[in-house]
């Protein structure tokens, strides 16, 4: 799984945050007559959220873009931030993680593309999910065996629970979404 370079950061971990198009979804995006967009999220990605939620820690999205299904998910789910059409993801991670009253290095961001290079430079563990962009996975410390809107955020909790030896009391606790 995560070698001990990995282990020891995830440690320090107290604040989720992701991108959302490619990361919590596959980045395919349906745009709607209205003006809106659909997009599909992976129920493992939702149920590892939750049991990072359990175990008393924070979540958010930043993303480059806005739709109301965003919006639904996050409240679904109960993440505390969201910030969509973030034009600077770097702005947002600042004023998120002071919010938080928490550092840089206590702080993992999941992205998968160019605009979220940037904001992984700045956090304690930057992750890029398996079917990122290659500059996007050069500035990971952590690539995920699992792609975009399938599982991956679920395996960045594991990875990170596991290492704060949490996981095996947290599953315990587990009920559906």
């Amino acid at each position: 799984m995560a070698n001990d370079h990995i282990t020891e950061r995830a440690r320090r971990i107290k604040l989720l945050l992701m991108d959302c198009d490619g990361v919590l979804t596959d980045a395919r995006i349906w745009l709607t007559a209205d003006g809106d967009e659909q997009k599909a999220f992976h129920a493992r990605d939702g149920q590892g959220i939750s049991v990072w939620h359990r175990a008393g820690f924070k979540s958010g999205i930043i993303s480059g873009r806005a739709s109301s299904g965003v919006e639904r998910r996050a409240h679904e789910l109960k993440m505390t931030y969201v910030h969509q059409s973030a034009k600077n993801k770097v702005v947002a991670l600042e004023e998120i993680i002071a919010d938080a009253d928490i550092s840089a290095d206590e702080c993992c961001f999941i992205g998968d593309d160019l605009g979220d290079v940037a904001a992984m430079r700045r956090v304690g563990l930057a992750v890029a999910v398996a079917d990122a962009a290659q500059e996007t996975k050069d500035a990971a410390h952590y690539i995920t065996r699992l792609v975009g809107g399938a599982g991956a955020v679920r395996e960045v909790v594991e990875v990170i629970l596991k290492a704060q030896d949490r996981w095996d009391e947290l599953v315990g606790q587990v009920t559906s979404h």
